[in-house]
């Protein structure tokens, strides 16, 4: 089965698994067609998928990566290599693109607390990008994970601020993904949020070295529509990272600080050149 048989199998198969959307029309071109299973893909609950669509998938999802094209961490230079004098140049990078081409040891998802992913179709926040192209094993997985923290603390539990989850990646050249969840700023910013922030990069630098975790490319936590200022954001994000590897630094290799927009990029270059 080539990528377009694929393509055409997976957008009738998530149409009949979602029943509600069984007698959509599918489009004629490829473009909506892939919106389309992106959509249908974005809505779905968590449950189980035949593994033969399964097979499927994975086999789509992985294809993409290689037309995208998979980026590993010693394509991406350090600091140090790029002429910074940060104590730590020769573990930080900077890298600008798309997280889920990144072949990490682990990226970091910006969550929300319900920690299902996004559900909102299309939408492009990093966690509708991480659970889209992850494929539906992530948001079951995901499920899993939560169920058993409520069979704990009760149903209406719900995924603090600044405490990680680890998955797998699947079908992302990552092999693992932090989901963690950021401060929301709906007022001032105070010392409080600064805090959680500081303790997303903390706590998630612990996770990683808890578990084996050598590379770990971080989004800009809890910016965009948590609505944490971009500029504060990168400059807590280079000192936590900082004052970590002041007493770890034998725990990890790189840490990849990811940005998608001009703004943020520039933030963290001052933070770091």
């Amino acid at each position: 089965m080539n990528q377009q048989e694929r393509l055409d199998y997976l957008v009738e198969q998530f149409k009949e698994d979602s029943v509600q959307y069984r007698n959509l029309e599918t489009p004629r071109d490829n473009e909506g067609k892939r919106r389309l299973l992106r959509s249908l893909m974005n809505i779905r609950m968590p449950k189980v998928l035949p593994p033969g669509v399964l097979e499927v998938q994975d086999a789509y999802l992985r294809e993409r990566n290689e037309e995208t094209g998979t980026v590993s961490i010693a394509e991406i230079p350090t600091a140090e290599a790029l002429g910074s004098g940060h104590a730590f140049a020769e573990k930080l990078s900077l890298w600008q693109g798309d997280i889920t081409r990144l072949a990490a040891d682990a990226i970091v998802n910006a969550a929300n607390s319900q920690m299902l992913g996004c559900f909102v179709p299309m939408h492009t926040c990093i966690d509708n990008c991480i659970h889209t192209y992850a494929g539906v094993q992530l948001r079951a997985e995901c499920s899993r994970q939560m169920s058993a923290l409520r069979a704990r603390y009760g149903a209406g539990y719900e995924q603090p601020t600044a405490v990680p989850m680890l998955t797998d990646g699947y079908n992302l050249p990552a092999r693992k993904i932090v989901h963690i969840v950021g401060p929301i700023v709906s007022g001032r910013l105070t010392k409080a949020l600064e805090q959680d922030l500081a303790d997303c990069y903390t706590n998630t630098l612990d996770l990683c070295a808890e578990n084996g975790i050598r590379s770990v490319a971080f989004c800009c936590i809890s910016t965009g529509v948590f609505r944490f200022p971009n500029k504060r954001a990168a400059e807590i994000a280079v000192q936590t990272v900082t004052e970590w590897l002041e007493g770890h630094s034998d725990e990890m290799d790189r840490v990849i600080f990811n940005v998608f927009k001009d703004e943020d990029k520039e933030y963290y270059e001052a933070e770091l050149f």
